[in-house]
């Protein structure tokens, strides 16, 4: 006669069967893409820097061009000057050091000195 441990023993040793849900899985090939831009065009950055200034509330936008000199053109002071040079910061995504935006007088300068990043988007 088997004893009840014996049984038990039996039985687990028995073999075991788990039933999995079987999945399909597809083998796509890996696609690696860079994309590159050509950059920001000169016509572009003048475009851009043009509608920044015009639409500053302490200029009038018949007298904005691309030659156009903050102080003496638009009648801009110092800290306007900085908050035109922090919106095109801003809308080009770049960083312009304090030695560099001081060079910026005028719209053409700016325009240079973005046509030069190769950071701005």
């Amino acid at each position: 006669m088997l004893r009840p441990t014996a049984l038990f023993n039996a039985a687990s040793r028995a073999a075991t069967y788990s039933v999995r849900q079987q999945t399909t899985v597809r083998a796509v090939p890996a696609v690696f893409a860079r994309l590159y831009t050509t950059g920001l065009t000169r016509e572009n950055v003048e475009t851009r820097v043009l509608d920044i200034v015009k639409g500053f509330d302490k200029v009038d936008s018949s007298k904005v061009n691309a030659t156009s000199n903050f102080i003496n053109d638009l009648g801009l002071d110092s800290l306007d000057t900085v908050e035109v040079v922090m919106a095109i910061e801003e809308e080009f995504g770049v960083e312009i050091q304090d030695k560099d935006a001081d060079e910026i007088k005028s719209i053409q300068q700016a325009v240079d000195y973005i046509s030069k990043r190769d950071d701005a988007q």
